[in-house]
């Protein structure tokens, strides 16, 4: 069966399926359907692994990076504004009155296009058409209209950017605004409220899942006594994993509103920055050049729209930590409020008293030296490694039967085929270390016997036939990966056709028109040639030459000369009886003759 067959007969499966829910009274998606084929489970309204399921296919088919969400966002906004656009561009005006509807129509392309205010506003308008008369008045229109189209729509681009920085400034200045919300003290007030909202969320997932983690350590220990419980012990395995999912997805979102918190404090401190430039650029004056001030208004508009580019995104993350809700009726179903934790009591211990206590125990790397064992003090980014099973226990999973138990990184981290694992426990770790491709087949036989542990531990690795949606192409429709490797082999000759380059072509119109004046300037000129210096080298000559002859000569001679050191007494400096001085000078330099 080739690959389109079989791919055809996977669709009209799932379409069979989802038809006889639908016959049920159940409405699904095919998606949820490709996700698990099979309808007593799709129809089973009580289950936490459809829950989560459900959950895992909503959250693949909505989430994705910060970056596609807003360049989906601003492929809405240009599809929006494409007919205002054309209507713009591909306008024919004859009159006056088509003179100032097309005019009022590019008004309310830069209102649509800032979103700062309603076009149907009067205020408004007449703000926003002050505006744009101070950079294009209408007496331009005749210039506009010469244009190609292209060139049309750049020019409306720029004119939406110069008037939304104006329009800016004058609601600093306190001159305008109106229409324009105060987008930084929204966000200011949005974001911790998000991210208090996501925080307490997340606070009760986490809450109730080590609630189900010591209930099921209870259960499934040999040595304590308990007694018996009104729920299956597999569904509260399932009710484990769903509040787990839950809890990994909002953390997803919560580092995105972290994230997005950042980004919106960069932006309002270049805002700031350029506001108070631009400020000192003007300066009360009556006219200013339009090269220093325009590029400030721009700068104000792309930050801005980065701004509501960070509001859209708050209210996306915002929305999905709320319709993660519904995910989670099935498990808050299996027992009222408070009752697991009454039954507990202080056998329910937290993340951090876990860890605390599994610390004190650590790995020695000589115990198991067949393994590479890392250490935070040992090695360096400990934090930032790829910890398999979303740093879930291995072990644990496979000897308690499906108990998700998180792993303490600070007992030690085994390094395997390039993957690294943590672990509850240090017998655990001692344990996993021993036999670690056993374990690992376990996980994934765990796996496959709860699909919800997939995209949970992240195991898409190992089941390469799954993928996230968020993971697929363009086009593809199943969470299905095709077979991309094949052994094939290709030959391509070097030169199919012979090459032709005509040097003398030329694609340049106004090279071709210099090329032109020139011939055409040749025509009237007169050639003339005249013997110069230095051109009279270039005739074809011949020199003849003789090779240098081997002579010698004698330039000087060796000499030698003793000069007589000079020898010369002075008498009589010191004085004596006398008041006159007499100096006898006496030399008996011998002479150079001697």
């Amino acid at each position: 069966m080739s690959r389109a067959q079989a791919e055809s007969v996977i669709k009209n499966i799932i379409r069979e399926i989802a038809q006889e829910c639908a016959g049920k009274g159940h409405a699904v998606s095919e998606t949820l359907v490709a996700f698990m084929l099979c309808v007593d489970k799709l129809v089973d309204q009580g289950s936490p692994a459809l829950d989560t399921i459900k959950m895992q296919v909503y959250f693949d088919m909505n989430y994705t990076s910060r970056r596609e969400f807003i360049e989906e966002h601003q492929r809405v906004l240009q599809s929006r504004l494409v007919p205002v656009s054309r209507e713009i561009t591909d306008s024919r005006v004859k009159t006056r009155e088509d003179l100032e509807g097309l005019y009022h129509k590019i008004v309310s392309y830069v209102l649509l296009c800032s979103g700062l205010g309603s076009p149907t506003d009067i205020t408004t308008v007449r703000e926003a058409t002050a505006a744009l008369q101070s950079v294009f008045p209408q007496s331009e229109l005749g210039t506009f209209m010469s244009l190609i189209k292209k060139e049309k729509e750049q020019q409306l681009n720029d004119l939406s950017m110069i008037v939304t920085g104006i329009r800016l400034f004058n609601k600093d200045s306190r001159k305008g605004g109106e229409g324009i919300d105060d987008l930084p003290a929204i966000l200011n007030e949005a974001i911790p409220s998000t991210s208090k909202d996501i925080e307490w969320e997340l606070e009760l997932s986490q809450r109730l899942a080590w609630q189900y983690t010591a209930w099921l350590e209870r259960l499934l220990d040999p040595e304590v006594e308990t007694r018996e419980c009104i729920v299956p012990l597999d569904m509260l395995k399932q009710a484990l994993y769903n509040v787990r999912q839950h809890e990994a997805f909002l953390k997803v979102i919560l580092a995105d509103v972290i994230l997005c918190a950042k980004q919106v404090e960069t932006l309002q401190t270049e805002l700031a920055t350029r506001m108070k430039l631009l400020r000192v650029t003007i300066h009360s004056k009556t006219a200013v050049p339009t090269a220093q001030v325009f590029p400030h208004f721009t700068a104000l508009a792309k930050f801005w729209s980065g701004l509501q580019d960070e509001m859209v995104l708050l209210s996306i993350l915002g929305n999905m930590m709320e319709n993660l809700q519904p995910f989670l009726a099935a498990q808050s179903q299996l027992f009222p409020d408070g009752q697991l934790e009454d039954i507990l009591g202080s056998e329910i211990k937290n993340y951090e008293q876990r860890m605390k206590e599994s610390s004190e125990n650590r790995i020695d790397p000589y115990e198991i030296k067949t393994q590479e064992w890392l250490l935070p003090e040992t090695t360096a980014n400990f934090d930032k490694l790829p910890l398999q099973y979303n740093g879930i226990c291995g072990y644990t999973l496979v000897k308690k039967d499906g108990l998700l138990l998180p792993g303490n990184p600070s007992i030690g981290v085994l390094k395997h085929r390039e993957k690294y694992y943590v672990f509850s426990s240090k017998e655990a770790a001692l344990r996993f270390g021993s036999k670690p491709d056993e374990y690992i087949a376990h996980v994934a036989e765990k796996a496959k016997r709860s699909p919800e542990l997939i995209q949970l531990l992240q195991l898409h690795q190992q089941f390469a036939c799954v993928t996230p949606y968020s993971e697929m192409r363009s086009g593809e429709r199943l969470l299905v990966k095709p077979i991309t490797k094949c052994d094939s082999s290709t030959q391509t000759d070097t030169h199919l056709l012979e090459t032709n380059i005509v040097k003398s072509y030329e694609w340049n119109e106004w090279e071709l028109r210099r090329k032109a004046i020139k011939l055409a300037n040749l025509r009237g000129k007169v050639t003339h040639s005249m013997q110069t210096n230095l051109s009279h080298m270039r005739r074809d000559n011949v020199t003849q030459t003789y090779l240098p002859k081997d002579v010698a000569c004698q330039s000087k001679r060796d000499g030698k000369s003793n000069v007589p050191k000079p020898q010369v007494y002075l008498a009589g400096l010191r004085g004596g009886k006398t008041n006159t001085t007499h100096m006898i000078k006496t030399n008996l330099t011998r002479s150079v003759d001697d």
